[in-house]
């Protein structure tokens, strides 16, 4: 089990291609405690960067209100479970500022300034950055180097949060989207996403070593002895948040080692692949219209448009029906057992679908299938 860990460690270094160490954690909590499991790795990076500062450190054992308000700082487009583990924590969701984003759902960073300034003139400090790569509705990217440019400037926490996009690290084709994660404090990426390893498998890594036995450890003497006839570095509970879990590790290991990095390589590949086909079908194709027209990612958002409200003018009323659509479309292909496909509306726009690609086993016909289904569904709504 040690060596198991340290070389699927070894293999998630490499895909970060980080030229300074990161110090690496699999984690994962049973099924009968699910919000724990959708909150963790926030709950690693707020806690780590509580505990970076030397002038907060007194946060360990005196608690929140021994200091100023620190203020988190995500886009409006990041994962919800950033301002929940906030409330979670005892931070307030008022202690999370929400940056505006750009057309293609990216972090705006002149914005993302101006808020850190904000709140540096009301008296609060400025704690932590939480950068995306791979937002959840849009799959957008931010520029990692710009936010670290930012964090480095006002001392800041700087935290990717590569759940979904992480994958992309491992091929050369697509590295580029994060490029700057080398840069982060630390770094969230779950196997069981784009890379579709079983469920639960998910890993926080962070630069900073020994950091996660300065915020957590305890010294539980009747568990962790450091008179053991072992490496007892490898006793890693009293530096997690929990203790006893699943040996998650073996799902990353077992998978790589029958794939190997060139097949894991060629599986997101594929993925994207099949996202840009369907995307040049959906922009070809009458009725259908794209949300946005270049995806950075392997998710698709787009509308599928009746006839009965093509021709309408754009607009409160058009955007009204347009709204109506996906709701019935999703319930249509549900009852009928043909598909599965998500949607959402996303700020002032209305409902979209949204197909995310994460197989490598769908062809190009799997493509035509789901816009002919939908076509099929939704044509005398």
């Amino acid at each position: 089990m040690p060596n198991i860990f340290r070389s699927c460690y070894q293999i998630i270094f490499k895909f970060c291609f980080t030229p300074l160490p990161f110090y690496n954690v699999f984690y994962s909590f049973p099924c009968k405690f699910p919000l724990r499991c959708i909150l963790c790795d926030d709950m690693y990076k707020i806690v780590l960067s509580n505990l970076t500062f030397p002038f907060i450190y007194s946060l360990q054992k005196n608690g929140l209100f021994s200091g100023q308000q620190l203020i988190i700082f995500t886009s409006q487009d990041a994962h919800y479970s950033v301002e929940k583990l906030a409330m979670f924590m005892g931070f307030g969701s008022e202690s999370v500022c929400k940056i505006e984003t750009d057309q293609y759902g990216k972090m705006d960073i002149g914005d993302l300034e101006t808020k850190v300034k904000h709140y540096i003139n009301k008296g609060a400090r400025p704690l932590m950055v939480s950068a995306t790569a791979g937002t959840t509705v849009l799959g957008a990217f931010d520029d990692l180097n710009c936010v670290a440019d930012i964090c480095e400037k006002y001392n800041m926490w700087f935290h990717t949060d590569a759940a979904w996009g992480g994958g992309a690290l491992i091929t050369n084709k697509y590295r580029h989207l994060l490029n700057g994660i080398e840069r982060s404090d630390s770094v969230t990426w779950n196997p069981h996403k784009m890379l579709i390893a079983s469920q639960q498998c998910s890993t926080f890594l962070t630069r900073h070593k020994d950091i996660l036995t300065n915020c957590h450890s305890t010294n539980a003497t009747y568990l962790f002895q450091k008179d053991k006839f072992y490496d007892t570095s490898f006793d890693t509970g009293d530096k997690h948040i929990q203790c006893g879990r699943r040996a998650d590790v073996y799902k990353f290991w077992f998978m790589w080692k029958a794939k190997g990095t060139n097949g894991l390589a060629e599986h997101v590949n594929q993925a994207f692949k099949m996202s840009e086909y369907i995307t040049e079908l959906i922009r070809e194709r009458p009725g259908f219209e794209l949300v946005l027209e270049k995806p950075e990612c392997t998710n698709i958002s787009f509308w599928y448009i009746p006839p009965s409200i093509r021709n309408m003018e754009r607009g409160d009323l058009f955007n009204q029906k347009l709204n109506a659509v996906a709701p019935k479309i999703k319930e249509g292909m549900i009852k009928k057992g043909s598909m599965m496909i998500t949607y959402q509306p996303l700020r002032e726009l209305p409902n979209f679908f949204r197909l995310v690609l994460q197989s490598s086993n769908l062809t190009k016909d799997d493509m035509k299938y789901f816009l002919d289904e939908i076509e099929a569904l939704g044509c005398n709504l």
